[in-house]
């Protein structure tokens, strides 16, 4: 068969351990997973209430045009309805966005160690891809302008940045949209922008009012608490949205999560409440690293990436066989750093013990 000679070295993407297969694997009765930058106080009761209210029947098909969800939205964030695209997490609309303008001869921009699956998809679609090197764990704004060429098609901006939790202030990003050309579509993706608090970072939704080359992503997988059930969305001038709509396969987006979705955007106390929390854990993880002198990136996110000076493989097996999953930094491009998704304040507590134990058995 003539499979797409990339697909038959591209390695599939890797989801961390499960918590069945650790227990299993380790004979462990309690596993505490900080790998996927999941919600640790889970999703909103309205979002509970709301599925269990609805009497959904699994032999029908989703809204194919997500009506109830896409009012919300647009309600919420002062858009029109179809300025808005939704997908089956916002993983499936990185991949319309490649399907729709990525092939042999485009060329697509990221950053050298960012979210894999902009990479990824390039790679599927055959593209010619540019990866800029990152400079302390932020976007070189600068080298990804002057990697454009007359091929450039997408150039892709995670901020806050996975696995970094750096972000970009709103003078920065302005400057670079500005002198980007208007034929590139710039995607803005904010998988984490409702854990943001920098005071200086930009109102991502009105820059699509000023740029009409630039599409922004968003999710309910990590504050919202529906990794699940697999809702994303992307916001745009209506143009770029209607140049994408055919790349999206039909019904991408389930019924049940359409339906949490519309409830938990609602639910602003329940948001609010697990960004203070958030950041009270990051002060926990903030403390142990200046005890310790130990090396991270001030983060805007729901994860620390932490450099412990050694193979990042040894903590993280370490910590797996005492019943905390973690990210090895190896596949992020920070073999000697761990990723962690801040947890409950007890969760926290307890990995952070055991991370003590690990440094004092390897002190140098």
């Amino acid at each position: 068969m003539r499979f797409k000679e990339q697909l038959l070295t591209l390695t599939p993407y890797q989801p961390g351990k499960s918590i069945e297969s650790v227990k299993r694997e380790y004979n462990l009765e309690h596993i505490v997973k900080l790998a996927s930058n999941e919600n640790p106080f889970g999703c909103s009761e309205k979002a509970m209430n709301a599925i269990k209210k609805h009497a959904v029947s699994l032999a029908i098909y989703p809204d194919g045009y997500a009506t109830l969800l896409r009012e919300k939205v647009a309600s919420f964030l002062n858009v029109e309805g179809n300025e808005l695209i939704f997908g089956n997490g916002s993983d499936n609309l990185i991949q319309i966005i490649s399907r729709a303008l990525l092939h042999p001869n485009a060329s697509t921009i990221m950053a050298d160690h960012t979210f894999s699956q902009y990479k990824h998809n390039a790679i599927i679609e055959g593209a010619i891809i540019k990866e800029v090197p990152t400079i302390d764990g932020e976007h070189d704004l600068d080298g990804m302008l002057a990697a454009i060429d007359e091929q450039t098609n997408v150039i892709w901006i995670c901020s806050p940045n996975n696995p970094t939790g750096t972000y970009i202030p709103e003078q920065k990003i302005t400057a670079f949209l500005d002198k980007v050309p208007k034929n590139i579509l710039v995607v803005l993706d904010e998988a984490y922008f409702e854990y943001v608090v920098a005071e200086d970072y930009y109102d991502s939704i009105r820059l699509t009012r000023k740029y009409q080359n630039l599409i922004v992503l968003r999710t309910f997988s990590k504050i919202y608490g529906l990794a699940a059930l697999r809702i994303g969305y992307g916001v745009a001038n209506t143009e770029i949205i209607k140049a994408l709509e055919p790349a999206r396969e039909p019904f991408n987006v389930n019924t049940l999560g359409l339906i949490a979705a519309a409830a938990s955007i609602e639910d602003r106390d329940f948001v609010e409440t697990c960004r203070e929390k958030n950041r009270q854990g990051l002060e926990q993880y903030y403390r142990f690293c200046e005890e310790h002198k130990l090396e991270f990136y001030p983060t805007q996110t729901n994860f620390i990436l932490i450099d412990f000076k050694v193979d990042a493989n040894l903590v993280f097996q370490y910590l797996l066989e005492r019943g905390f999953i973690v990210r090895s930094g190896k596949p992020l491009g920070y073999p000697s750093s761990v990723r962690i998704t801040v947890g409950s304040y007890e969760q926290n507590k307890g990995l952070l013990k055991v991370l003590g134990e690990f440094l004092a058995e390897n002190k140098k």
